[in-house]
């Protein structure tokens, strides 16, 4: 994969209805993207499947869906307001903002995250602006990335400062009490959930990759702080290489990197990430997956004064549970899926090629489209219209009657329509239509009476 893959990716994206540029209109804002009609569509699609692998077909895992705007001590207790920091460096003479230890890596493969000094030794000495090519830098600092709001009082004092929250599971912390008095989770149990989480990155960017708005799917999995957790820890890791798989992923664009002992935050026990290569700089993070001990929950009681703790009437025990995260990145997910779909193929014409989004017939925004073979036969464009009123009531549908039925196959292939059925006049005389599969390009007669279960069978394998 290449960096041109990204460039058509993204022109595939605006051009098909995948995904905008956000404020286009009034000349672009950065790192802001809107999800067009069918991304929208592939995103719930993806939603939707992880909601039913990870809460709705299990049994020990329930789901939230906490605020955005929560209380400011949360974030004290949590560590983010004083420690969730990126090292940032201005260039003097272009006035351009950076990563610092994104450039020093860039430039010396050497970790110094956390090591500001070391930073702005190693830019003095080795490193130009990418953007200049000058070596002017100021000092390395600590940049906070969460997004500050007021909120105002209704009693006429200052406003109060708050917080977009930079990550979902805070809620969960939060609410751990809520859910176990009011369910009937039992030690080992998960409390997931899917929504909005800010970060003012210092450097956005490589499309939907990384955000300043994005959407998080986390789970936190409370154990027993005497648990056997490292075969849970692992089939939490499989888990979402099988995920990454039902994305479209192949396994060998998939790996696992493990955080090194010295980089893991001082509360965890075990942190691994699923990698995925990406065209811009190889393998980097999909997924994440973290042992973070009985840290947020210790914390969060000392913080509000309230207890926590869990009470296991097996054995009778009250005490803290330890945690495994299991946390997704949707945009990266999305990301994923259409890198993963696109294919550029012969067609069997002499010198022609399309360009065909092969998703996972689930992930498909549209599952099937309906033709009439002329626009200008009022008795085949009333067919494929009926037919196609039939089928929406199971299928995501779309009828098209724009130009001819090669174009439209085109513009099907390029949004991953699974299979495109044509009305012609053999269908009025007997009451077939012509199906073409979308990765084969193979045509088959199917009678109307047949296609609704034709469809689902061919959907589900």
């Amino acid at each position: 994969m290449s960096d041109s893959l990204m460039d058509k990716i993204v022109s595939l994206c605006k051009r098909r209805g995948f995904v905008f540029p956000g404020s286009e209109i009034y000349g672009g804002f950065a790192n802001s993207y809107t999800y067009g009609p069918y991304g929208v569509t592939l995103k719930n699609n993806i939603k939707a499947l992880w909601w039913r692998k990870f809460v709705q077909d299990r049994d020990d895992v329930v789901g939230i869906d906490g605020p955005i705007i929560i209380h400011p001590k949360v974030w004290e207790a949590s560590g983010h307001a004083t420690g969730f920091n990126d090292a940032m460096v201005d260039c003097k003479n272009c006035k351009k903002r950076f990563r610092a230890d994104h450039l020093v890596e860039a430039a010396t493969g050497q970790d110094l995250e956390g090591k500001l000094d070391e930073m702005k030794a190693v830019l003095d000495a080795q490193v130009k602006c990418p953007n200049c090519g000058k070596q002017n830098w100021t000092d390395v600092r600590n940049f906070n990335m969460m997004f500050k709001t007021q909120l105002n009082t209704t009693d006429g004092a200052a406003e109060e400062v708050a917080y977009l929250r930079p990550e979902t599971a805070g809620a969960i912390f939060i609410e751990f009490k809520n859910v176990v008095d009011s369910s009937r989770v039992k030690i080992p149990f998960g409390i997931a959930q899917i929504g909005k989480a800010f970060r003012n990155e210092i450097v956005a960017g490589n499309f939907i990759f990384r955000l300043r708005e994005f959407e998080q799917m986390e789970i936190e999995y409370f154990i027993r702080p005497d648990a056997e957790w490292e075969p849970i820890f692992d089939g939490w890791l499989k888990l979402q290489e099988e995920f990454a798989r039902e994305l479209g992923a192949k396994q060998e664009a998939l790996r696992r990197y493990e955080h090194p002992k010295e980089k893991l935050s001082f509360y965890s026990k075990k942190t691994v990430d699923i990698e995925y290569d990406f065209p811009f700089g190889g393998f980097k993070e999909l997924f994440g997956l973290a042992h973070r001990t009985d840290y947020d929950l210790t914390n969060h009681a000392k913080f509000s004064g309230q207890d926590l703790s869990y009470f296991d009437p097996a054995t009778n025990e009250r005490f803290i549970p330890h945690v495994i995260e299991p946390t997704f990145g949707l945009d990266r997910c999305i990301l994923t899926s259409l890198l993963a779909a696109y294919n550029e193929e012969p067609t069997g014409e002499a010198g022609e090629t399309r360009v065909v989004m092969k998703f996972p017939k689930n992930l498909a925004p549209v599952k099937v489209a309906v033709f009439p073979l002329l626009k200008n036969k009022p008795d085949l464009v009333a067919k494929a219209q009926e037919i196609h009123s039939a089928l929406r009531k199971s299928f995501v549908c779309e009828f098209d009657d724009n130009g001819n039925v090669g174009k439209r196959y085109r513009r099907q292939d390029e949004i991953g329509t699974p299979y495109c059925i044509t009305v012609d006049f053999d269908t009025l005389e007997n009451g077939t239509v012509t199906v073409r599969d979308r990765d084969t390009m193979q045509q088959e007669r199917v009678a109307i009476a047949d296609l609704k279960d034709w469809i689902a069978k061919g959907l589900e394998s």
